[in-house]
This record gives C-alpha cells, sequence and structure tokens, in this order.
C-alpha cells in the first residue's frame, strides 16, 4: 500500500494561527506521527510525504508527485479556523464522489476511529472541490482536527500526547481501510514497551516527552484505564526483542528517569497489563521500597516496614511486587490486620486463611511472609519451575495449578472466593499508591523550586 501523506500548509504559508499555535506545525507533526505508526506496526506500507520540515510547496506540486508516483491513498492533515467559537473535528472527500464509493467507505472508517479518540464535537462527514481532492488521481480525504482558534479545541492542539492519539487514531483507520498487516516481527507478535512514567496528570506526562527529548530518546503519551481511572503513560519504544527494550530502559535510567519499566503487549496495540484482563502479576517493579512504606504510613503510623522485602523478591522471581505489596494492603487492611489473620503470623496475603477457626499460615518473620507471598503469586502467574536461590517456604505453592492466573483480576474467584472484583481492588489500591507517590514527588519538587 503506497500512502501519500500531506500535511497542510509550510514555509511561509503558515495556515490558520491562533492561542500560540500555528497550523503548519500541528499537521507536520501529526503527520510524521502518522508514517512513523504505519512504517513500525504495519507491513507492506510505502509512505512519500509531501515535506518533512518547515517548507513551502504548492498544492499543484503535491497532487502531481502522489500521482505520478502512483499512490494508492492521498491523506491531507488540517487544521481549522473560524470566529474563536466553532470547534469540532471533520473531514472531506470531493464533492463527485458518491455514498457508495470506495472513497466514502474509506472515510467512513477512518471518521469512526479519530472521533473515538479526539475527545472533539463532531462535525460530520462532509464532501467539498478542495484542490488535493479534485486533482488527485487516487481515493482522497482531508480531515481538519480541531479549530486553532477555538481555545478549548487549541488546549487539546497543544498536546504532544493528544497529536499522538490522533494520529494513531488516522493510522487505524487506514489499516482497516486497506487490511494493513501487522508486523510480527518475531514470530508471536509479543512487543515489549518501555514505559517511561505513569501519571494521573496530562502535563505531568507532556513535562516528561519534553524533558526525553532533550535527552535525543523519542516518547510519545499512551493512556490506560485502571479500575475506571484514567492514567497517561509515556512510552519511549516498542521492540520485537527484549534484550532492546532492556537497553532502552537502561539508556531512560541513566538520563535519570528512575520510574520506568517494561510491559508485554502485541503488535495491534494490546497489552498484557491492560484492558479487561488487568495488569499482569509478572513484570518489573518500579515503585521503590520507600514509596511503599510510605504509602502504607500515611495511613496507618504504625505499620512495619515491607517495602524492601516486596521490591526484593518481586525483582528476584519477575514479579510486580509494587503490586503484590497493593495486595497485602488489601489482606491486612493497610497493616492494621482488622480480620482473622494476626500481626504475629507475619501473613500479608491471606494464605491458607478461611475463617475465624482457620487463620492461615504463619512465618517467623516478616521477610519470610512476604517471600511466600512471593512465590504464591509466581505459582499462580507462571509455568516455569520456582527459582532456587531462597527456600520454598510457602506451604501451599504444590496446590496451586500453575499458571492458571497470569493477571491480577485473574485471582478473581481462585486467591479469594467468590472474589468477582479482587483483582480490581487490588489495582484499586495500587492506582491510589502511583497517585500518592507522583503527588509526593511534585512537592519535592516545588520545594526544590522554592
Amino acid at each position: 500500500m503506497k500512502l501519500y501523506l500531506d500535511p497542510g500548509h509550510g514555509g511561509s504559508d503558515p495556515g490558520a494561527q491562533s492561542n500560540g499555535l500555528m497550523e503548519k506545525d500541528i499537521t507536520l507533526d501529526i503527520a510524521l506521527k502518522i508514517r512513523t505508526i504505519l512504517k513500525n506496526d504495519y507491513e507492506n506500507v510505502e509512505v512519500r510525504m509531501s515535506r518533512t520540515s518547515d517548507i513551502n510547496k504548492s498544492l499543484s506540486q503535491r497532487t502531481n508527485e502522489a500521482n505520478s508516483w502512483g499512490a494508492n491513498y492521498y491523506l491531507s492533515i488540517h487544521c481549522n479556523a473560524y470566529n474563536g467559537s466553532a470547534q469540532g473535528y471533520e473531514d472531506y472527500i470531493h464533492s463527485s464522489q458518491s455514498e457508495s464509493s470506495t472513497t466514502a467507505k474509506y472515510q467512513d472508517m477512518i471518521h469512526s476511529e479519530v472521533m473515538k479518540v479526539n475527545q472533539l464535537s463532531d462535525r460530520g462527514q462532509k464532501k467539498a472541490n478542495f484542490h488535493v481532492l479534485r486533482e488527485s488521481n487516487m481515493p482522497a480525504l482531508l480531515t481538519e482536527n480541531g479549530f486553532i482558534d477555538n481555545v478549548q479545541d487549541a488546549t487539546l492542539l497543544k498536546q504532544s500526547s493528544w497529536r499522538q492519539k490522533v494520529a494513531q487514531a488516522h493510522a487505524n483507520g487506514i489499516a482497516k481501510a486497506f487490511s494493513l498487516k501487522p508486523k510480527q516481527d518475531n514470530g508471536s507478535g509479543v512487543v515489549y514497551k518501555v514505559i517511561a512514567g505513569s501519571f494521573k496528570s496530562i502535563e505531568n506526562t507532556d513535562e516528561r516527552v519534553t524533558f526525553l527529548s532533550s535527552k535525543g530518546i523519542e516518547s510519545f503519551v499512551d493512556t490506560v484505564s485502571i479500575s475506571g481511572d484514567t492514567w497517561y503513560r509515556v512510552q519511549a519504544g516498542a521492540f520485537s526483542n527484549r534484550e532492546n527494550a532492556e537497553k532502552r530502559l537502561e539508556e531512560i535510567k541513566s538520563a535519570g528517569i528512575s520510574d520506568v519499566f517494561i510491559v508485554t503487549g502485541n503488535i495491534s496495540g494490546n497489552s498484557n497489563e491492560e484492558g479487561p484482563s488487568g495488569y499482569s502479576i509478572l513484570g518489573q517493579t518500579f515503585l521503590s521500597p520507600e514509596h511503599m512504606n510510605l504509602f502504607v504510613k500515611n495511613i496507618n503510623p504504625d505499620a512495619i516496614e515491607l517495602g524492601i522485602y516486596y521490591f526484593t523478591f518481586g525483582e528476584y522471581y519477575g514479579i510486580r511486587g509494587d503490586i503484590a505489596f497493593a495486595q497485602a494492603m488489601h489482606e491486612t487492611d493497610y497493616l492494621r490486620f482488622t480480620g482473622v489473620v494476626q500481626p504475629e503470623q507475619n501473613n500479608f496475603c491471606g494464605l491458607g486463611a478461611t475463617g475465624p477457626d482457620n487463620p492461615g499460615a504463619s512465618f517467623e518473620t516478616p521477610r519470610q511472609g512476604v517471600l511466600a507471598h512471593l512465590q504464591h503469586l509466581f505459582a499462580y502467574a507462571s509455568t516455569k519451575p520456582l527459582p532456587g536461590k531462597y527456600p520454598l517456604v510457602n506451604p501451599r505453592y504444590d496446590l496451586v495449578k500453575r499458571g492458571s492466573a497470569t493477571t491480577w483480576v485473574g485471582l478473581n474467584g481462585k486467591w479469594a472466593v467468590p472474589g468477582d472484583t479482587y483483582g480490581q481492588s487490588i489495582l484499586n489500591i495500587y492506582g491510589r499508591l502511583i497517585n500518592t507517590t507522583m503527588q509526593n514527588l511534585e512537592n519535592v519538587l516545588k520545594e526544590i523550586s522554592i
């Protein structure tokens, strides 16, 4: 498939200007992001752009290039302007095209995808006699991505994360229209996404993207939903090879960012840590022991400090130790032990506890109790043999059906019976843990700046 991608305006022609923005900059950024997505994620895609920098190019030059190249599709990216009061998204095909035409069908697909994510009002699918639609020999679409002179729309246009989502939506629509085949670089479709921070505030994510850019590391912002809350994650690469992902992770750490981790997903964008299945149990622990301890002490000042154990054993077994810590908070009521399990049992995950007559397992030390907890999670999440560095202290390890719950939500009905929302409750606490951590960091930064 050959796509001619046309970011509107450029050079001495800035297009619409308002609210500190120029249309030519916005359209180029979105178009470059579309090209990157299509080239990285799909097979047999060629993309030629009318411009990749801030240069002048006439409308005739653009359509002549597309025609002589033999493009299969012409996509022109624009922003709108009117009088400051108009707002929203609309797209155009040529006025000569019928509703049943291939061009109209492609418009349907792209329009639908873009409207899913752009947070703009829908101004509809329209027709016009624009030069690029009239003079191109192939199906063509011109999209108007918000009104640059409208304050609400401009607020979105200024966000790199928003432009990334809009670019992804355009790419999704093109992929559907032309039945593009996702790349399967490693034969399994698995990709390793490097996440350089997860935030509740979109402003924090844009700051992180800017910082990474200053270090020569490209990134963008994606959104995920955890227990109904929206989180903004900075993705700094997706790799088919785990080693390459680890190299990027170390590069980001060397740049001074510690809250970086890897999630496993597939080429279509679905992640084993996202969506209705919930976060994966296996994965890197990225919150520090100090963050975990501070979180629980804000709720229970008398809480013992377990963060170092959840971090250490989590890293060793490849378990998300920070989410396991959140599970312990759920099971012990933030180490207040208001249920049947008592503090002296050092049983932080309710292991074997079924009621007042059976309060479950006991362990000699808090360290041993956390070790048993992480071993139990390993049994559920993995089919591999238990690594041998630490002794098996979990008395119920062999009772678990190995690999039967790879996500936290997958523990529903297994760890807690019936427990239909057990995993969601853990993730909800984890979300609060993340949010508290970021608020504390923001407060420290404010104090430093003062």
